[in-house]
């Protein structure tokens, strides 16, 4: 008998700290939401007043940093192939609105499309003529 009444005192034990820590948990979870809640005014705020003073806000700013670590947008290559005259080179693309901030493996990876659509030809290294 006594076996049994250990066994409820560890499970009622184990009872109560569950109980605390369901507690717990829910005043954490009413915390987290109260302050998520106080950022968010902040940031309200914060973009109100960057408004008012002609200032881009934090959050627009990151965002152009990491659009910038991209290279920017998509090109449409066909239109770079029409704006180069009919004998080129790799730093003539790159002479190109737009292309600039492109690595040079992107402009060669186009130059070899080119060439295998056949648009353009290779002269010698480095030395291409359109097609």
């Amino acid at each position: 008998m006594p076996r049994k009444k250990r066994a409820v005192r560890l499970t009622s034990g184990l009872r109560r700290v569950q109980t605390q820590a369901r507690s717990l948990l829910a005043r954490l979870r009413k915390e987290i939401r109260s302050r998520e809640a106080q950022l968010k005014r902040l940031r309200q705020q914060e973009a109100g007043l960057g408004r008012f003073a002609g200032r881009v806000s934090l959050r627009r700013r990151a965002v152009g940093r990491r659009g910038a670590r991209r290279r920017g947008r998509r090109i449409n290559w066909g239109s770079v192939l029409a704006r180069l005259p009919k004998e080129f080179s790799a730093s003539h693309v790159r002479s190109v609105p737009g292309i600039k901030s492109k690595r040079p493996s992107e402009i060669f990876a186009a130059i070899t499309r080119w060439i295998d659509a056949g648009s353009v030809k290779r002269k010698a290294r480095g030395a291409y003529e359109k097609a």
